[in-house]
């Protein structure tokens, strides 16, 4: 329809991420009738404040980049104030028992200044004064804890205080329609005491101002809840966790709790969480652009030992000595100088602002022709009569009265509840996903899911338990079933080199936990492999110590392996590798026999290999191969670990169960039109197996390998790429080309889910990011838009029915609004063409307004998901939000209301019985009644826009149920008690029959609606 393409012209540019800020600002200058543009665009992207915060941010990163480029060498310089003996120790600082005060600590790492660090006697010597230990940590003591944060300072960034309900008030009184109303009550006010005395002049003008307050406080009152959920999800999203030693045990804390002198282990993806510096570690790399705009990732070791809050662990691994928290940090510096500019606006909320500039327009058209026709009824009387240069006071309250009634008609027509509808939908159901275990972090995603069409998802963890255990090996070209046969009898020599690969060639740890049992930190696969060691009779502790590691390549998803150099204790150097099994085997030419011994990896025992690998894989366990290699003596921390030559030592098949109720959520999704694809690292053999049993890979469907799919040409893609519904052995990059191809070339709208570093470019690229809260690195969460807290795939098909929920609502809601406007200006317009009077006055109609906007909002934006959504096929990236079934509801139902109201104009009167002076205004009282009541059952019918069935749930969703029963409750007061300043009369008990059967009346009409095909 017309307004569809007006809509799709003017307001469909911006997307639901990355869109410029040429593409907001367009829509903004097409939003010509705004009645309050404070609320309206509250919920948008602050586009000034936003290129204020950009350009700050750049002078900010110039100029730490040239203080981090710089300072180090100018520090060498500078004489005087860092001469050794000019420090001394604050006596607040040496009562409390320390020897170096805070400002002192975060000089040495702000102004990188290894004389300093040096002069404090370098890590060590500044953690000696910080009383703390580089292994041990803080020791806990409540007191000590407390006293240091007190002098060094928490770990917070300020925060701007929460704006007050008054605030809010205050907003909602810049609404131009109401001021102008405003402005008219107290004209009102002071011609009607001066011409009738108090109190009765001051009925009408106390009446508008009191519908005024009603509505600023009803308004004001749903914004300040929304804002208080905001705030809670903003608190959620900034809970972030680290792994921290304290007094000799590793824990995991929230970055809120950490001190200066805290000892925080860094791993890959991990965001640094206070300035600090590096203790101990291998092959760190920093990325510091979001500090100093440098794209380089800086190397941090013992030469280059600073670590700068808020910069990302690229790689590598390291323990961290915390020496400055909070707003004392560079980047607590940098957030301090930037204002937010807010998240970009939804495509919805876009899109309702269209709906309202349309229909804003329409109803100023009217409301002007309403006021002239009036007027001009008004003055033709007075010339007939030959008074028209003679004007009482009364007439002049008429003129008033008209054009306060045109300004109704303004406040009425524009929906400014539409666009504001969304956020409130969308703030619910954000809400309610937290209770889900989904956190949204931008607005637009929980949108988006709604129209999703793909799901591409990671294998382990969310479409398995993520509970790792060994269950087979093949140690030594000897295979065993490990959960059935018990530990596999192995040589010597032979699990001598195992234990040394099990145990140094880990990212996880072997711990003694408070309660002093033992306890395995590390990924589920560090876990598995390292409880498979211990069973073996190995000893993490003895085996780290009696060997010196030279070098470690944490694993990559790219490499699909990991590596480390050590120097034996004979003084040889032995480099152990594991990873992908098929990747490490193709890179021995050496296995040990049965007797421990190293052989040559002959054909017949690689086949034997070979042959194990897609056993373990078809059996749905991934394997990972183990292997070593020496090295010769001269090699060095500097000697890259070798990619061939090694000697293969074994291979084990870890067994992670698929989750319960995954099967039945992808044939939900199914069902749903979604098309679920694995997109995994894994072996095919166990991705297949893995999908087979989750119902994804069927008929039809294609399994492919990332090396073979990124060999394929663009016409071969185009092809294959809607079958393709399993990827194997994929890299970041071909996951981040599925994504696109998905996006670009077919028009699918893509959710992609993510846990490591490198997942962070498909996660941007795609329509919906999803990272998992347990396993996923703060790098991937931060490219995220929803944070799937629980790591499981039944969780995303809740936030894809939560995401059709927002759209359906807002659809119900628009649908309810877009009635009464259209009802509303056609009543009054025509009234006032035919009769030269409205039969709704200001006070009627701006609780009218008042029952659509807020009211409307509350009871239809906030209905709870079914599983009926869950089976209609998915809307797209194309879909018309205003569907032709909609348009069928609302003009069915508006000739419905129009044709009841006119009839009781005409033959009201005649109907109820109605004679004498007070018979206009019980017939005015009775049309009021009737419109109302036709809006409270159209409200009922607006639950469902197919189904014939609205009462389904009702009862379920109590926030409908007490605006539904509030407003008949408040509209029996306004007729029966507040007649004098709502201009009604009270009804008697068979005219107020006669008004609820009419609103009734709807709802059969509404039925007979839904069987007509669209």
């Amino acid at each position: 329809m017309g307004i569809e393409n007006y809509l799709n012209q003017n307001f469909h540019a911006v997307k639901s991420k990355h869109s410029s800020d040429e593409v907001l600002q367009k829509w903004r200058s097409l939003c010509h009738v705004v009645k309050n543009p404070k609320r309206r665009f509250r919920h948008t992207a602050n586009l000034h404040n936003r290129n204020e915060a950009a350009a700050m941010r750049r002078t900010n990163q110039e100029k730490l980049r040239i203080a981090v480029l710089v300072s180090k060498a100018a520090f060498q310089f500078i004489q005087g104030k860092f001469l050794n003996g000019d420090y001394e120790v604050p006596d607040e600082v040496k009562e409390a028992g320390f020897d170096v005060c805070a400002d002192e600590a975060a000089a040495v790492v702000e102004g990188h200044d290894l004389k300093k660090l040096k002069f404090h006697g370098g890590v060590e010597g500044l953690a000696g004064k910080l009383r703390t230990s580089t292994t041990s940590g803080l020791s806990i003591d409540n007191e000590g804890l407390a006293r240091r944060q007190r002098l060094y300072g928490i770990n917070k960034f300020a925060e701007s205080p929460q704006r007050s309900f008054w605030v809010f008030v205050w907003e909602a009184l810049h609404d131009m329609t109401l001021m102008i109303l405003a402005m008219c009550a107290t004209v009102s006010l002071v011609v009607g005491i001066a011409t009738e005395g108090w109190p009765k002049g001051a009925h009408d003008g106390l009446g508008i101002v009191a519908s005024i307050l009603l509505v600023v406080f009803v308004t004001a009152t749903s914004d300040y809840r929304q804002s208080l959920q905001f705030r809670d999800l903003d608190k959620e999203k900034k809970k972030i966790s680290i792994q921290v030693t304290r007094s000799g045990y590793r824990q995991k804390l929230s970055i809120y709790e950490l001190l200066v002198g805290d000892i925080v282990h860094l791993s890959i993806g991990d965001q640094v969480p206070a300035d600090g510096l590096f203790i101990s570690g291998f092959a760190v790399s920093i990325d510091e652009s979001s500090l100093t705009g440098e794209s380089e990732p800086v190397m941090v070791s013992a030469e280059n030992p600073w670590l700068m809050s808020g910069t990302k662990v690229q790689d590598g691994s390291c323990k961290m000595l915390v020496t400055t928290v909070g707003m004392q940090t560079q980047w607590g510096k940098l957030m301090a100088t930037l204002s937010e500019g807010g998240d970009d606006e939804t495509p919805l909320q876009v899109k309702l602002n269209g709906v309202a500039t349309v229909i804003g327009k329409i109803g100023l058209f009217f409301a002007v022709v309403t006021f002239a026709v009036l007027v001009q009824q008004l003055v033709f009387s007075k010339i007939s009569t030959g008074t028209q240069w003679s004007w009482s006071a009364d007439e002049a309250l008429e003129l008033l009265e008209y054009f306060a009634i045109a300004v109704t008609i303004v406040v009425v027509a524009v929906p400014e509840g539409l666009p504001l509808a969304v956020t409130l939908s969308l703030a619910f159901a954000m809400k309610k996903m937290m209770n889900d275990k989904a956190l949204v972090r931008h607005l637009a995603a929980c949108e988006t899911m709604g129209s999703a069409t793909t799901i591409c998802s990671d294998k382990t963890g969310t479409l398995t338990t993520n509970k790792m255990t060994v269950v087979k090996s093949c140690i030594c070209l000897n295979i065993m079933d490990v959960s059935k046969q018990g530990n596999p009898e192995v040589n010597g020599s032979a699990l001598k080199i195992l234990l040394q690969s099990i145990f140094t060639n880990t990212g996880g740890e072997v711990v003694n936990n408070k309660e002093g049992k033992r306890e395995i930190l590390g990924t589920p696969t560090e876990a598995a492999i390292l409880e498979y060691g211990l069973s073996l009779g190995g000893d993490f502790q003895s085996e780290r110590q009696s060997s010196t590691m030279l070098r470690v390549e944490p694993f990559n998803s790219s490499k699909k392996r990991m590596g480390v150099v050590l120097k034996l204790p004979d003084g040889g150097v032995r480099a152990h590798c594991k990873g992908a099994s098929e990747i490490i085997l193709a890179a021995c030419d050496k296995v040990l026999n049965a007797d421990g011994e190293v052989v040559d990896l002959k054909e017949g025992s690689l086949n034997h290999l070979k042959s194990t690998i897609e056993l373990f894989a078809s059996e749905a366990l991934r394997t990972l191969c183990l292997a070593y290699i020496d090295l010769d003596k001269s090699a060095n921390a500097d000697t890259p670990i070798p990619s061939s030559g090694y000697t293969c030592i074994g291979v084990v098949g870890i067994k992670d169960p698929v989750r319960p109720g995954v099967k039945e959520s992808v044939a939900l999704c199914r069902s749903a039109g979604i098309t679920v694809r694995m997109v995994t690292g894994d072996n095919i053999n166990t991705a297949k197996a893995i999908a087979k049993e989750c119902g994804i890979l069927r008929d039809g469907g294609i399994a492919i390998e990332g090396p073979d799919f990124r060999d394929k040409s663009l016409e071969e893609l185009d092809e294959i790429v809607p079958k393709i519904q399993v990827m194997a052995r994929s890299s970041p990059l071909d996951k981040h080309t599925l994504v696109k191809h998905l996006r670009t070339t077919f028009g699918e709208v893509v959710a992609v889910t993510g846990d490591g570093t490198n997942d962070a470019p498909a996660l941007h690229e795609a329509d919906i990011g999803l990272a998992m809260g347990i396993a996923g690195t703060e790098v991937a969460k931060e490219s995220a838009d929803v944070i799937i807290l629980d790591d499981n795939f039944s969780t995303i098909v809740t936030v894809a029915k939560w995401g059709r929920s927002v759209y359906v609502n807002i659809q119900k809601f628009v649908q309810f609004q877009l009635t009464v406007n259209i009802v509303a200006l056609m009543v009054n317009f025509t009234s006032a063409c035919l009769t030269g009077s409205t039969p709704l006055t200001a006070v009627q109609l701006l609780w009218v307004n008042m029952i659509m906007d807020t009211l409307g909002a509350l009871a239809l934006a906030t209905e709870p998901p079914n599983n009926a959504l869950m089976k209609r096929t998915p809307v797209g990236r194309h879909g018309n939000f205003i569907s032709n079934v909609m348009w069928r509801n609302i003009f069915g139902q508006s000739l419905y209301q129009f044709i009841i109201i006119w009839l009781l104009q005409t033959e009201g009167k005649k109907f109820y019985g109605l004679h004498g002076d007070n018979s206009d205004l019980i017939l005015n009282t009775l049309i009021f009644n009737s419109f109302v009541f036709c809006q409270l059952f159209n409200e009922v019918n607006s639950r469902e826009m197919e189904k014939l069935n609205v009462f389904n749930g009702i009862l379920k969703n109590n926030v409908f149920v007490v605006v539904l029963s509030a407003t008949v409750v408040f509209q029996v007061i306004i007729i029966e008690f507040l007649g004098t300043f709502a201009r009604t009369s009270p009804l008697t008990m068979r005219q107020w029959y006669y008004s609820v059967l009419t609103g009734f009346m709807s709802m059969p009409i509404a039925v007979i609606l839904k069987m007509i095909p669209v």
